[in-house]
């Protein structure tokens, strides 16, 4: 795992650049107000989808990343399966981190 991402996820956390959750993710992403989701690869199959398909349809970038525990722990959380940045920046930077 790679901890710069969970450095910047923190960051975006305490920047108010972060929604965590199920229900806050969706409401934002049906406003176009995410620019990147990430989905902990402990969460349900049944979630992977419902974010996958959702982030497709409205052209966001979507990542199944870490687990639970590790995503939660970076943003001082506990038990959050998925998260959306808001900030494009951001989203770029952590995506790329990501993808390296």
């Amino acid at each position: 795992m790679n901890d710069k991402v969970f450095s910047f996820l923190g960051l975006a956390q305490r920047s108010g650049n972060l929604v965590t959750g199920e229900d806050t993710c969706t409401a934002y992403i049906k406003k176009n107000a995410i620019n990147l989701v990430i989905v902990a690869e402990d969460a349900s199959n049944n979630t992977k989808k419902k974010f996958k398909d959702m982030t497709m349809y409205r052209n966001i970038n979507f990542v199944i990343y870490g687990n639970k525990n590790e995503l939660s722990h970076a943003i001082g959380k506990t038990n959050r399966a998925v998260y959306g940045i808001k900030d494009k920046e951001f989203a770029k930077k952590i995506f790329s981190l990501i993808k390296e």
